[in-house]
This record gives structure tokens, sequence and C-alpha cells, in this order.
């Protein structure tokens, strides 16, 4: 009997409940985030009695998904379709939108957006259910063609609500899974730089001041003998220069080891090589404050300086601290292309915004920010010194 008929025959005498736990364990058991959000997708299709159901995970900015996976289509037509979807329409409204929602005919509604694509096929009964995670939407679950009446019901918008909860636990998951390996690439980065000097630095010397030696006592050597020594010596020195630089590059900025200060420098340093962007840094009063408001300081300003760089396209940027009255203040400014910081996001919401202002809120912060489209962006973050 062929796995498609022992399904038909089995699932109308199975209670939904038990699909559910049965899903559920087979999500537990995956590993990868690629493959739990395969199971989910592939289960809410089944449970809903949906044609078609996808998952869209955005990225970090709001403007695509990092993640979109669909069940119901061909490898084909998926091929055939292209690129992912952008975060707009009814897609970026369910990651707006905390509540779920649902339609006979998802083309009638006013955020739908344009025509489907030529390979697209048609989609008219649709829901849409947030995915999420303490205060944020970090996804959102689509399905589309009830296979069974006109319109997804009550008890589909529950099942699939459920399963959106523990979609959200997986999603946060991941990210902490990347944040630990991130920290190992740090680590690791750290131990090769720390080898690489213990290893090679004092060699490198010891050639040197050998090359030194072997031309005083070789002072009547033949010239030739004399110009390999010279070349010997330079290209030891050129070789210890080197090695500074790249124990410099590999080892990552460390405000334990170097302070504040030092390390936001040393970042901002790198950024600037990095994006050709001129840097303006004026660091004041950032001495002595508990390691919690290092933190945040440190985060903030590579959060808004990344942000500015990758979307802006600024000229310039300004990065200052000042420390009166028993606080820190952190400015931000860029002449990029700004935008309009109150204007509906797509995609999730301005995630790095977001981030900013829970970081500063964290440590009884204020978070403040001045964008206009044309002008360029100015943040203020007033944290308390202790």
């Amino acid at each position: 009997m062929s796995h498609g008929k022992r399904r038909a025959k089995l699932m109308p005498m199975t209670h939904p409940d038990v699909r559910i736990g049965e899903l559920l364990l087979a999500v537990a058991g995956e590993r990868s985030l690629d493959a739990v959000l395969r199971r989910l997708v592939d289960g809410v299709r089944d449970l809903a009695d949906a044609r078609y159901a996808a998952i869209g995970i955005p990225d970090d900015e709001g403007d695509a998904f990092r993640r979109f996976v669909t069940s119901g289509m061909s490898d084909d037509l998926i091929t055939e379709l292209g690129d992912l979807p952008r975060s707009h329409g009814m897609l970026g409204a369910m990651l707006d939108d905390r509540h779920p929602f649902r339609t006979t005919d998802i083309t009638r509604d006013p955020r739908f957006r344009g025509r489907w694509p030529a390979a697209h096929p048609p989609m008219r009964s649709f829901m849409g259910i947030p995915i999420v995670y303490g205060d944020q939407v970090v996804g959102a679950f689509y399905l589309t063609e009830k296979t069974t009446d006109a319109m997804f019901d009550d008890s589909d918008e529950r099942t699939v609500s459920v399963l959106a909860g523990h979609a959200a636990v997986a999603i946060h998951n991941a990210r902490l899974e990347q944040q630990i390996r991130e920290l190992a690439v740090i680590e690791e980065r750290t131990r090769l730089a720390r080898d690489l000097h213990d290893a090679l630095s004092q060699t490198l010397l010891g050639l040197s001041l050998s090359a030194d030696v072997a031309a005083d006592l070789l002072a009547d050597a033949p010239p030739d003998a004399v110009a390999h020594l010279d070349q010997i010596r330079e290209l030891s020195r050129t070789a210890r220069r080197e090695l500074r630089a790249v124990v410099g590059d590999l080892q990552p900025p460390d405000l334990h080891r170097d302070g504040l200060a030092t390390t936001l420098r040393k970042h901002l340093d790198m950024v600037r090589r990095a994006s050709g962007v001129p840097i303006a840094v004026t660091l004041a009063g950032l001495d002595g404050l508990p390691d919690e408001i290092d933190r945040a300081v440190l985060r903030i300003v590579q959060e808004a300086v990344h942000n500015a760089v990758r979307h802006g396209a600024p000229k310039r940027i300004d990065v200052s601290t000042v420390h009166t009255a028993g606080t820190v203040t952190v400015r931000i400014h860029d002449d990029g292309d700004g935008f309009d910081p109150v204007a509906p996001a797509t995609g999730g919401g301005h995630l790095g915004l977001a981030s900013m202002r829970d970081r500063a809120a964290a440590v009884g912060g204020r978070f403040t920010i001045s964008s206009t489209v044309g002008d360029g962006t100015r943040i203020e973050v007033v944290l308390p010194d202790g």
C-alpha cells in the first residue's frame, strides 16, 4: 500500500491533538532549523487541509525573507518562480500584526499587491498566522487554497497557532545556536592569534638578530654575501610587521582587555577600512562604567553604524560620547539616505532599531532617533553611569 493511501485511510480516524503531538515529536528529533521548518510547514498544510503552505522568517533588516519554506509546490515550480518573495503586501502584513487573518479571497484584500507571477498557481482562500516570540514577530505561517471548504475555520486557526508557538521557540533557539557558533569563531580566532604570536614572533626575532650578527662577523665577505644577509634581515623585519598585523586582525576587540573606548575605536576602524566610509570618532567619559553599560554602548554603536553603512549609503558617520551629570550620552549621526522611522515597516519591522531600543531600555536608558528621507539619521542614547 502506498504512503498516500495509508494516510488517506488513517487520518480521518486520528484526533487532531494526536496528529499535532506526533508532529511535535518529529520536530523535536530534528537538529537543524531548516529541517524543523520543513516539518512544521508540511504539518500545518496537512492539518489545515491547505493545498499550499509556507513559513517565512524575515532578515534582521526586515527588507526580505531570510528563509521562506514552502509546502505543496513542486521543485520545478519553485525553480520557475525564482527568487524568494519580498516581505511586502499580505506577506509583510502578517509580520506587522500579531493577529491571525483569514479570508475567502486574498486578491480582494487591499493589502494584496499586483498580480501573481506568470508561473504562480492561483490562490484565493488564505490564512496567515504570525509567529511571535516574546514581544516580537519573528515569522509567519501562510496557508492558501483550503481543499475542503471555501475558507479556513476557527479550528484551523487554533491548530496552526499552537504550532506557531513551537516554531517561535525553534527560531529563537536557532538564533542562540548561531550566537554560540559566532562566539566559538571568536574564541578560535583568539587562540590562533595567540599561537601565531607565540610560535613565530620569537623565531622571526631570532632570525633577524642572527642576520645582524652574521653581517658583523662577515664584514670582509664578498659583496654578494653581505647583500643576501641584508635581504634576510629586511625580510625578517617585514615578516614580523606582517605577523603583528595578522595577529591584530585575528584578535577581536575585547572590552575587559582593552576597555570600552579602545574597543570602540578598533571596531570603528575596521568598519571604516572595510566600507571606505569615513568615521569621525570623539569619545569621552567612558572609563569606569559598569560592565552592562559598556556592553550596551558597544552593541548599540555597532548596530547603528552597521545599519548606516549597509542601508544609508553615507559619505560620513560621526560617533561621539559625553559623560555628564550621572549619564553617558552616545550620539551616532550619518549623512546617508535616511528613512521614515514612524512609517509602517515591512518584514517584521525595523529589527535593528528594536534591538538598540531594547538594549538601552534593559539598562535603564533612553533611545531616540531622528531621520528624514534624503537627510540622514541621528541616534541619541542616554544611559545611566552606574
